[in-house]
């Protein structure tokens, strides 16, 4: 990549980010408002159901990000592209955020709802070991960043920890565990009330948002350093 392309690329990525900026408070004030304010309480669980505002959203994100980074890694081992390895770079701290915040909110929604904070559900265990996953790409970048057998590292990370993304997905039905089957279907009817579902998908807008705008900055962060460094070797 030439000096030109990393600077259009800086150009775009600052367009949308001020894009993002422009629209991310007005987004947040709505999808609060719905989710602390407009939504109903649960008949059970009282206010102690909006939590599910913030641990639902960053659940799907947590799997998503680990999805998109196993692609991306197993793509530039095969076609060696540098722009996949700086993206896969870029989200696994994104990922490991949202997953830790996933845990974190399961945690303090299961206190009040099963009894306990913590329980080796098959549900709770898996995100467990997902985020262990991010902690490994993450490590891996660190340690190995100046080596060649870095490709096939990550490969290997991203092969044993996509056997995981399944397990968390099903585990509700393959086991007996405290969490709930699906409430949200794409292909089937969902059984979550819209009252509660706009304010779900609203949440979920907000931290994509958020997901957005630091991905763009740690990506532009990754491309000033790489800029640097070939200006260096000139």
């Amino acid at each position: 990549m030439d000096f030109f392309s990393f600077g259009k690329i800086i150009v775009y990525i600052d367009k949308f980010i001020k894009f993002i900026n422009s629209i991310f408070f007005l987004v947040l004030i709505i999808g609060l408002s719905f989710a602390l304010i407009i939504s109903p309480i649960d008949y059970l669980q009282g206010d102690t159901v909006r939590i599910m505002y913030v641990h639902v959203p960053s659940a799907w994100i947590g799997l998503s990000i680990f999805s998109m980074m196993a692609i991306g890694t197993l793509l530039n081992f095969v076609f060696k592209i540098k722009n996949l390895y700086l993206f896969v770079k870029s989200l696994a701290p994104i990922g490991l955020l949202f997953t830790c915040l996933s845990i974190v909110t399961g945690s303090l929604w299961g206190k009040p709802t099963w009894g306990t904070w913590w329980a080796w559900d098959a549900r709770l265990t898996s995100m467990l070991i997902l985020m262990l996953f991010y902690v490994f790409f993450i490590i891996a970048f660190k340690i190995f960043k100046e080596s060649e057998n870095l490709p096939k590292i990550l490969s290997a990370i991203s092969i044993l920890g996509i056997v995981n993304i399944p397990i968390i997905k099903y585990s509700v039905e393959w086991w007996s565990t405290l969490h709930q089957p699906a409430s949200i279907k794409i292909l089937g009817s969902s059984s979550i009330h819209s009252s509660m579902l706009v304010p779900l998908f609203l949440m979920l807008l907000v931290l994509l948002l958020y997901c957005a705008l630091i991905f763009l900055m740690k990506y532009k962060t990754e491309i000033i350093k790489i800029k640097k460094q070939n200006i260096k070797r000139l």
